[in-house]
């Protein structure tokens, strides 16, 4: 099976924030999420390279502190534990300030990850039709994505967006489908921007 390749993530500091980090520490964070192949990756380190933000991939700094990749994660403890550190992640980042943050294409499944990032975020949902997320997950050649693993990928696409489509509805919402990662970034900063 392959493996998903793991992206440079910035670990979180374990020391205080210094007088330098303050002013960015004032500044609410842009929280993406989203189906998995939205984009969220990299229209994240876009938005953060224009607001001189740190950005963050909740999946890999998983990957980067459990020492395994995601697909690993599902196969050798499930799903669920898989969740608990996602949430545990959750909890970290929603507390800090200065960040761009793409999350699993899961998390905001758990309220209580929602409340987090809600507390110095605003939340984005980036979105794309089933065809384009199926187009980009096979032309992703950093690995596998576990949850699509199965017989009928499409079908199994649209159940779960069926599934979460509640959860994303509640946030700002960004259809990726025909759009250049620039594109989308720009939006989202002209959204951000005005609130």
């Amino acid at each position: 099976m392959a493996v998903r390749k793991q992206k440079k993530t910035n670990p979180l500091p374990d020391e205080p924030i210094t007088p330098i980090e303050m002013k960015k520490d004032n500044q609410n964070n842009v929280v993406l999420t989203g189906f998995m192949a939205t984009g969220k990756s990299t229209v994240g380190q876009l938005v953060a390279a224009k607001l001189d933000f740190e950005f963050i991939d909740t999946d890999d700094l998983i990957e980067m502190r459990w020492g395994k990749c995601i697909a690993e994660i599902f196969l050798e403890a499930g799903e669920q534990a898989f969740r608990q550190k996602e949430g545990k992640v959750a909890a970290e980042l929603g507390s800090r300030r200065g960040l761009v943050i793409a999350t699993g294409g899961g998390m905001m499944q758990n309220p209580a990850n929602v409340d987090a990032f809600n507390q110095h975020g605003q939340i984005y949902c980036l979105r794309a039709s089933v065809e384009t997320i199926l187009e980009r997950i096979r032309k992703d050649k950093d690995g596998v994505r576990p949850l699509v693993q199965v017989d009928d990928p499409m079908r199994r696409i649209q159940a779960l967006m069926a599934e979460r489509e509640n959860v994303y509805a509640q946030f700002i919402q960004l259809d990726t489908t025909g759009k250049t990662p620039k594109d989308v970034a720009a939006e989202l900063l002209t959204i951000h921007g005005s609130k």
